[in-house]
């Protein structure tokens, strides 16, 4: 079976794991033991998520370059302790009367660029060898600072404001780790009046769309097909709908290999940068980390790294860092069994 990355709609109460799960299970008459997923939703929250099979599942450290888009709706005049609807109400505000949506949408301007957050009690942020909701949910006092985040705000935009019923609808396009129930608190908060999170649609992460006319499946079909089709004929069904694990690595520049060097890469070995035919640069957005170049946890810095392709075939290889100082093309990651 195909190594590739499914794309899920994840409906309301599901986990991001339990995509995953499916997912696993779906797959397990193939001999898939490698599956994740790119980015935790939360469960009330829906929307777009990667789920990475096989040798794909070793791109995913590559997503922190991607920017998400989200669609999100909010309520004035509440606060709540987890920031969204679904938490226990901890204050109220009168807000009628008192905004236009010309505030809303100035107010909601204002996040554009790059901000810190707070991340909200009720994350997935680790302290001290344990989550931040796992203190919340045992009701444990949270005695220390928990220290505020710097993300990208790329894209903000209003798309609607009922000021009958404080609804607000916005979209935003982020850097990862953005909480967007923390912005609709900010926003509550630079108003005066609270607001809380109602909604949230994951539409798109890097290239990947649920708008962009890729195969995309949800994991409550997934679940029926497992009832009513054999094993081997849903994970068939699955691997037509995989898209390549290059496909979201649009960052990276491309670099073509001749047969021999491509068999010599697939070994892990360096190719001379003589011997390779470099057909596009890397573009990598540093406006997301305020100017400074990202690098991988190998310490090699992504403007640097080329996915790597047999020339004769175009088969992909795997991700390769060009080192200028010893003139040299080094495996970053290979994809493939050895040639």
């Amino acid at each position: 079976m195909k190594d590739g990355i499914l794309l899920l709609n994840k409906p309301q109460g599901w986990t991001s794991s339990d995509c995953v799960a499916i997912c696993r299970r779906a797959l397990r008459c193939k001999g898939i033991k490698k599956v994740g997923h790119g980015g935790t939703l939360d469960p009330m929250a829906t929307g777009l998520l990667p789920v990475f099979v096989g040798q794909a599942t070793r791109i995913m450290e590559y997503l922190e370059l991607d920017y998400k888009r989200y669609r999100c709706t909010c309520l004035l005049g509440k606060e709540t302790d987890t920031l969204d609807i679904w938490g226990t109400v901890t204050a109220e505000h009168a807000w009628e009367g008192k905004y236009t949506e010309e505030d809303i949408a100035g107010a909601l301007a204002s996040f554009r660029g790059h901000i810190e957050q707070i991340p909200p009690v009720y994350s997935a942020v680790r302290i001290d060898g344990k989550r931040l909701y796992e203190y919340a949910h045992k009701g444990e006092e949270v005695d220390f600072d928990i220290k505020p985040r710097k993300v990208h705000i790329r894209e903000l935009d209003i798309i609607s404001a009922d000021m009958s019923s404080g609804e607000i609808v916005f979209e935003v396009e982020c850097s990862k780790g953005t909480y967007i129930r923390t912005i609709c608190s900010d926003l509550g908060r630079m108003l005066g009046c609270g607001c809380v999170m109602t909604g949230l649609v994951r539409t798109a992460t890097g290239n990947m769309s649920l708008e962009g006319g890729l195969p995309v499946t949800d994991p409550v079909r997934i679940k029926e097909m497992l009832q009513d089709t054999d094993p081997e004929g849903v994970a068939a069904g699955l691997e037509n709908m995989m898209i390549d694990p290059d496909y979201p690595l649009i960052h990276f520049g491309r670099v073509l290999l001749p047969h021999d060097r491509a068999v010599y890469f697939s070994r892990g070995n360096s190719i001379a940068a003589r011997q390779a035919i470099w057909k596009e640069k890397p573009d990598i957005d540093i406006e997301m980390t305020e100017g400074s170049m990202p690098r991988n946890a190998r310490g090699r810095a992504y403007n640097r790294i080329y996915k790597v392709y047999e020339k004769e075939t175009g088969r992909f290889l795997g991700t390769g860092y060009a080192d200028k100082k010893e003139g040299l093309l080094k495996a970053d990651k290979v994809f493939v069994d050895r040639m």
